[in-house]
């Protein structure tokens, strides 16, 4: 079992690992935990490429990580921007050794869509899988890669069947929290049928939770909702630094190098929603989302 637990911190769980020479895409490395994963492994040698939002965004945070960090504009709910970013990171690197998808929204309040897809569906999941899939070519060149998928224990608010095929644009019904539980479910579905796509090829894929972290990702969040957990979610909350050790632990530990298709919570493995280990719903949703990016 992990020595580490909730409390550890994403310095702490790299202390000692050497990544230089290593090559890290990070997405969402503008703010919150996505900044402190990219930042700890740049300690720890790795060069990363950064994705945010905008180029500005993108450059504001890779100029702090050293190591020549290279800024990526990619906006995740436009799949031109995800195809750009796909070109720039392939003409930096001939290989990638780290991939962590770690950009996200939350809990939209009112029904937003995106290409016919309810937003936090295309942005969280959707854009995820045609970025990690436009990039399998130079992740495969690495020697023993890892990817990374941060899901949520919010996968557990999915609906009942899981995926809504047939209310992917939200327009049969629509609530935050169940639509935020879907995109998550979606995320560790994905890696788990990445992982045993790539069970051959010398990659690691797995997903996790973070924990609930103080962060922008809950700037949609009711007030009070978040009021709440201001008051109450003291002894629950993670700071920064501990939000992101999951991430750099199965990014860079040797004692999780040989691990793939797993979930993650606290550096620890731990058991999704029994749904998420359905090979029969992550071909189901795979094979919808190669339909969707390529429509």
């Amino acid at each position: 079992m992990s020595k580490f637990n909730k409390r550890t911190t994403a310095e702490q769980v790299t202390d000692g690992i050497d990544l230089s020479g290593k090559v890290a895409v990070v997405t969402g490395v503008n703010s919150g935990i996505g900044n402190e994963t990219a930042r700890v492994l740049a300690l720890r040698g790795a060069r990363i490429l950064g994705t945010a939002r905008t180029l500005e965004k993108a450059s504001e945070a890779c100029n702090t990580f050293g190591n020549a960090a290279t800024p990526v504009e990619c906006e995740l709910e436009d799949l031109s921007s995800i195809r750009s970013a796909i070109d720039t990171v392939g003409s930096s690197t001939d290989r990638i050794d780290i991939l962590i998808a770690n950009a996200g929204i939350m809990a939209l309040p009112k029904l937003e869509t995106v290409n016919g897809l309810e937003k936090q569906f295309a942005t969280n999941h959707i854009g995820h899988f045609l970025l990690v899939t436009g990039l399998l070519a130079l992740i495969k060149a690495a020697d023993s890669a890892r990817i990374v998928i941060v899901s949520s224990a919010a996968h557990r608010q999915a609906p009942a069947g899981g995926i809504e095929f047939d209310n992917l644009d939200g327009g049969k019904g629509y609530s935050p929290w169940r639509a935020y539980g879907q995109s998550k479910l979606a995320n560790v579905l994905f890696a788990n049928e990445l992982a045993r796509q790539l069970k051959d090829d010398g990659v690691s894929v797995n997903s996790l939770h973070p924990g609930v972290i103080a962060t922008n990702l809950g700037r949609y969040m009711n007030p009070l909702i978040g009021m709440a957990f201001g008051l109450f979610g003291f002894w629950t909350m993670k700071n920064v630094g501990q939000g992101a050790a999951t991430s750099c632990y199965l990014a860079a530990h040797p004692d999780v190098k040989d691990v793939t298709g797993r979930y993650f919570s606290d550096c620890r493995e731990a058991n999704p929603l029994a749904l998420a280990r359905s090979e029969d719903l992550a071909k189901q949703l795979w094979d919808k989302s190669e339909q969707l990016v390529s429509a």
